[in-house]
């Protein structure tokens, strides 16, 4: 009974070391999966950071490239507008210099104004003048259903025009005697008028002739034209400083040449009244 005792009690102290050691190593072992499952969830925390770290790197590099981008535009945006500064600068500088001439203009619109009127005024009055001077014409000739002469004004001009059939025979240049009696008619009505200048044109249709000391419709034009001129200053005693004397031959046609009515129409011998220019020229100097 004693041995069993003792053994018993020898015994205890190993069963008593054994259940001590295995419950720290049960707790060793359980901390050790603690541990481990800890360093799983850091292992996985640190993936998941070094993930963000990548994401945000380039998150980071597509800002940068955004920022590069929008400092270029800014750069262009400033090269613009000193561009545009220095363009407005040039432009208010030529305004500047210029200020004074357009303030000038302006202050002679009225000025302007005034001699436009008063050249208006001096052309109704050249107006006037030629419409009496085309009735005292009229009013002198006397018979205007003739078709042998035609007076009219065509753009402020007064044009006579007298057929050749009443001036000349066929081919010639000699003013016949009835001639003579309307350009003295004429002649009235310009001599009453001195600062009158006119011109004396002969014309003539396109028809080929053959006469002694004639070469063409160029010297029948000019002569018939010098012929009239002659009877206006040595009969009717106009003044040959106010007469002019020009052949046109056949090229100022006023018709076909194609029919005889029209050829009859081309010959013939035109008195053109010449405008006044060195009145407005006077005008023009005054101002």
């Amino acid at each position: 009974m004693k041995l069993k005792q003792t053994l018993l009690f020898a015994a205890f102290p190993l069963v008593l070391f054994s259940c001590v050691s295995q419950k720290k190593y049960k707790a060793a072992e359980a901390k050790i999966d603690s541990l481990t499952n800890a360093n799983a969830k850091l292992a996985g925390d640190l993936k998941n950071c070094n993930d963000l770290t990548a994401s945000d790197a380039s998150k980071a590099a597509a800002l940068q490239n955004q920022i590069d981008a929008l400092n270029k535009q800014i750069d262009f945006l400033k090269q613009n507008h000193d561009a545009t500064l220095k363009q407005l600068e040039d432009l208010s500088v030529i305004s500047n210099s210029q200020a004074e001439s357009i303030k000038k203009s302006l202050d002679n619109i009225g000025a302007k104004d005034e001699f436009i009127k008063n050249l208006q005024d001096q052309l109704a009055h050249k107006d006037s003048l030629n419409m009496a001077l085309v009735m005292n014409l009229k009013g002198a000739i006397g018979n205007m259903d003739d078709k042998d002469i035609n007076i009219k004004v065509d753009k402020g001009v007064v044009y006579i025009d007298i057929s050749d059939k009443l001036l000349f025979k066929s081919g010639s240049w000699t003013v016949t005697e009835a001639a003579k009696t309307v350009l003295g008619k004429v002649a009235a009505v310009l001599k009453a008028q001195p600062d009158i200048e006119f011109m004396v044109e002969g014309h003539t249709d396109n028809k080929k002739f053959f006469r002694p000391n004639l070469e063409d419709n160029w010297d029948l034009s000019v002569k018939r034209a010098t012929s009239v001129v002659r009877i206006l200053q040595k009969q009717y005693g106009l003044d040959p400083a106010h007469i002019t004397a020009a052949g046109r031959s056949e090229y100022v046609p006023v018709a076909g040449n194609d029919t005889e009515e029209g050829r009859a129409a081309n010959r013939r011998t035109r008195i053109v009244i010449l405008p006044q220019l060195d009145q407005f020229f006077k005008l023009l100097e005054k101002k």
